[in-house]
């Protein structure tokens, strides 16, 4: 017998019938249904109230709705969404990122409404969307009276190939402030291929950021041309990381932050998992270093759904400090 779908007459006898305390069984007799229809009506479309019949009618709708591009989520396709999903990939990244691991690709949107589905049927995948449905709140610009700092170097001097992020071993340089300023994170991240470290500190002082930023960028010394940094006074010290890196180093205009929009945009993505108010004193190592892989695995949209760590390690040998 060919099945046909519960309709909103059905759904008002169903409510009416088991009103009465008949049970699924006579409740399907009654309707010349199968007994597993009634009860998968029940589950599916039950709210918190209980089976109300025009809430089922709605609920089947919207669900009926999403059908079409739903047929293309089947079961290895909703594992892989949802398996990325958890590692705080967007459904645009994960969009894009599925043909090149061997899956025909879905749009972006399509897994927006599974998630969507997922939510209203109680999940928390949601959770891992970065805004969380949180309206955007533009930030602008403050007064900054943090004093000058000498002999730096403008980014007016800065070699204009590193506008043109063609070219591995161009960095953006920043820190994240702790609640009540206690401990930071530096960050810094490579303008070509998005490429992120990440090390905690104990405080701002410019003398202890710069131990923090030398010793995290030793491993990719040879792959640092230029590091541009704001004009914090944590970096008071940037002659000597110039030095020890052997790289040059130089600095935004002030109130510029759209100068190291990669470093901003950056920065926001690890307060996915720091936000503000956190405390960074607890915060371990691994996390961080946990965080950062995160970053640097996840696939990006501007550089074709590869990752950020692909990119850099695939070009780690062809670019030198000769380019």
């Amino acid at each position: 017998m060919k099945y046909h779908q519960i309709t909103q007459e059905e759904r008002y006898q169903i409510y009416a019938l088991k009103k009465e305390g008949l049970s699924q069984t006579a409740i399907a007799k009654n309707l010349s249904r199968d007994k597993s229809t009634i009860s998968r009506e029940l589950k599916r479309n039950k709210g918190l109230r209980g089976y109300r019949p025009s809430q089922a009618q709605e609920m089947a709708k919207k669900r009926e709705e999403l059908k079409p591009k739903s047929k293309r989520l089947n079961e290895k396709i909703i594992s892989y969404i949802e398996e990325k999903i958890k590692l705080y990939w967007s459904p645009e990244q994960i969009s894009g990122r599925m043909r090149l691991d061997g899956f025909k690709s879905i749009s972006h949107e399509t897994i927006y409404q599974y998630l969507l589905q997922n939510k209203k049927g109680g999940g928390e995948l949601y959770k891992y969307l970065r805004h969380k449905n949180k309206p955007y709140r533009k930030r602008y610009g403050t007064s900054d009276k943090r004093g000058e700092i000498p002999n730096k170097r403008s980014i007016e001097d800065r070699p204009s190939i590193v506008e043109e992020k063609n070219r591995i071993g161009d960095w953006e340089v920043d820190l994240i402030i702790g609640k009540n300023h206690k401990q930071a994170l530096v960050t810094v991240v490579d303008r070509k291929s998005k490429f992120t470290l990440i090390q905690k500190v104990s405080s701002k002082k410019s003398e202890e950021v710069k131990e923090a930023l030398v010793s995290m960028m030793q491993s990719v010394k040879d792959k640092i041309h230029t590091i541009t940094a704001d004009n914090g006074k944590e970096f008071t010290k940037h002659e000597a990381i110039a030095k020890a890196l052997d790289t040059d180093f130089f600095f935004c205009h002030p109130y510029s932050s759209w100068e190291r929009g990669l470093n901003e945009n950056t920065n926001g993505l690890i307060r996915q998992f720091f936000p503000k108010g956190s405390e960074f004193i607890s915060i371990t190592d691994e996390e961080i270093l946990a965080v950062q892989n995160n970053l640097n695995f996840r696939p990006r949209k501007t550089l074709g759904y590869k990752t950020p760590n692909e990119i850099f390690h695939a070009t780690i040998t062809v670019n030198s400090k000769s380019a």
